[in-house]
């Protein structure tokens, strides 16, 4: 994996720009905030985005990878306040669980998701070297 850098652009915090990478990829679809009994344990956006990390991890074990061959997420959240409020704590979960991992990021602030009380889904792109 390499992430790509033009000399001169800041450095972004807590994602890449871009990266290149080689080998067997994994796709995962928007997990959201429910264990593996569909069940909302978390009614808080950050109880649900450390489920859908616990998830996330589990899914790419069966593929035989791990967080540090994440290199694409999608954030969909439905409240875009809740999150820039909570950020600091998502930050926290996020490095308990995926460490030092900055793949290319997006979060987009949606109406709904399809589950009532899901209040962030993750969609996320893994690749495994050759």
């Amino acid at each position: 994996m390499r992430i790509l850098q033009p000399e001169g652009w800041p450095r972004p915090k807590g994602y890449a720009n871009a990266i290149e990478v080689r080998g067997r990829t994994i796709y995962v679809a928007g997990l959201i905030g429910w264990n593996e009994e569909e069940r909302f344990v978390a009614k808080d956006l950050p109880g649900q985005f450390e489920q859908i990390l616990r998830n996330l991890v589990a899914l790419l074990a069966e593929g035989g990878a791990g967080p540090e061959h994440v290199v694409r997420m999608t954030w969909y959240v439905t409240d875009k306040q809740d999150y820039l409020r909570e950020l600091r704590r998502i930050g926290e979960i996020y490095r308990s669980i995926m460490g030092k991992v900055f793949p290319t990021m997006a979060v987009v602030q949606v109406v709904a998701l399809m589950e009532d009380e899901a209040l962030i889904e993750i969609e996320t792109t893994a690749v495994v070297p050759d």
